[in-house]
C-alpha cells in the first residue's frame, strides 16, 4: 500500500451542468460556471508538469434545500424528471462520492475534466424523440 500520493496536488473545483447548459433568467448563474470551467482547464494545465490534477464536478438536480421547491411535491418532481433521463434526482453522497474518488490515486490520469454528476441531464432529453 502505498503511504503517498501520486499526485504532488488535487484540486476539485465545483460548477454545474449549466457550465453546458443555457439557463434563460440566470445568465449570471450560467456564465459563472463556464468561467469556473475555463478556471479549472487554465490551471490544469498550467500545474500538470508539477503533478498537480485540476478537476470540476458538475452536479445536475441534487436534492437540496437551494432547490427544494423543484422536487418537494410530485408534481415538481415529476416535471423535473422530464430533463433527467436517469429518472431520479440526485443525492448529496452522489457528488461526495465523486469527489472522493477525483482525489483518489483511481483518478491520478485525470486531469482537466468537468465531471458531469448528473442522470444525464447533459444528454438534452428534449431529443429523445427526435427534438
Amino acid at each position: 500500500m502505498r503511504d503517498v500520493s501520486c499526485a504532488l496536488g488535487k484540486i476539485i473545483c465545483m460548477s454545474s451542468v449549466h457550465e453546458m447548459i443555457p439557463w434563460a433568467g440566470h445568465a449570471n448563474y450560467a456564465s459563472s460556471k463556464g468561467g469556473i470551467m475555463l478556471l479549472m482547464k487554465s490551471i490544469a494545465q498550467e500545474f500538470a508538469p508539477q503533478k498537480v490534477r485540476v478537476n470540476s464536478i458538475c452536479p445536475g438536480a441534487i436534492q437540496t434545500p437551494i432547490n427544494k421547491e423543484a422536487w418537494e411535491t410530485p408534481e415538481a418532481l415529476n416535471n423535473l424528471m422530464n430533463v433527467v433521463p436517469y429518472k431520479r434526482i440526485g443525492q448529496i453522497e452522489d457528488i461526495g462520492n465523486a469527489a472522493a474518488w477525483l482525489a483518489s490515486d483511481l483518478a491520478d490520469y485525470i486531469n482537466g475534466v468537468s465531471l458531469f454528476i448528473d442522470g444525464g441531464m447533459t444528454l438534452f432529453p428534449g431529443f429523445t424523440t427526435n427534438g
